[in-house]
């Protein structure tokens, strides 16, 4: 993408009502203005909220909307000229329940309040083979997620990284989380549902690289004082 097709894409995101970009400065060690209020000043309802953390172009944020017109979903990302394609989607076809953030995932704890989550998509992460700290389904982000779910919230996780799918599996067994569906590859299986069938951007570049792609769902409970997973220094790849 050049410089030029960036430029119009940022200045065209400042148009879209239902995308959102405070600056850093604003949210660092600050609550985020509508924290607690997304329902009532964004949604103008008491819907359940999902939220697609690292949603790229918002293909999953967008379908899901779609599907469940009685939930509200929040697409998180950090990339302006890619959350673009979702937020223009959003606003052209003017979809109520659907909202979108710019801000680093680190940081969502300043934009949601104490169960004001239902639910959270993590969709195509990074596995982070090195840098544990930085793996969306770490320790470190699930005891953030704790803190803005709802108690026994639902996480989801769609991947293309054996690595991360096993990791995550491992670490939800030993800490006695609920599990409500593992699968090791979803389409091999010929077990993709209409929400499990839905492509990404990058999912589509994925299986035709060949790679499997695996789901896993569970709930984290609250009270549950999580320990990382006894994991061998990297099994995969990736």
């Amino acid at each position: 993408m050049s410089r030029k097709d960036k430029l119009r894409k940022f200045k065209e995101n400042t148009t879209f009502t239902s995308l959102y970009q405070p600056s850093i400065d604003s949210i660092f060690k600050n609550d985020y203005e509508l924290k607690g209020k997304w329902n009532a000043n964004v949604f103008k309802n008491n819907n359940p909220i999902v939220l697609e953390l690292g949603c790229g172009k918002g293909e999953y944020t967008i379908a899901l909307s779609q599907k469940f017109p009685d939930k509200n979903f929040i697409g998180i990302d950090i990339k302006g000229a890619r959350l673009w394609k979702g937020a223009k989607f959003a606003h052209e076809n003017k979809l109520e329940n659907v909202a979108f953030v710019r801000t680093r995932i680190d940081f969502i704890t300043s934009f949601f309040a104490e169960n004001e989550i239902s639910e959270i998509w993590i969709t195509f992460a990074d596995p982070q083979l090195k840098r544990s700290r930085k793996r969306l389904t770490g320790i470190m982000f699930l005891n953030r997620y704790k803190k803005i779910l709802t108690n026994n919230g639902i996480i989801h996780l769609k991947t293309d990284s054996r690595f991360l799918h096993e990791y995550t599996l491992e670490l939800v067994q030993q800490n006695s989380l609920k599990i409500i569906e593992v699968n090791n590859d979803i389409y091999g299986s010929n077990s993709a549902d209409d929400i499990l069938s839905i492509k990404t951007f990058y999912e589509l570049q994925f299986l035709e690289q060949g790679f499997a792609i695996t789901y896993l769902a569970f709930c984290l409970n609250k009270s549950t004082t999580l320990k990382e997973p006894a994991w061998e220094k990297e099994k995969y790849s990736r």
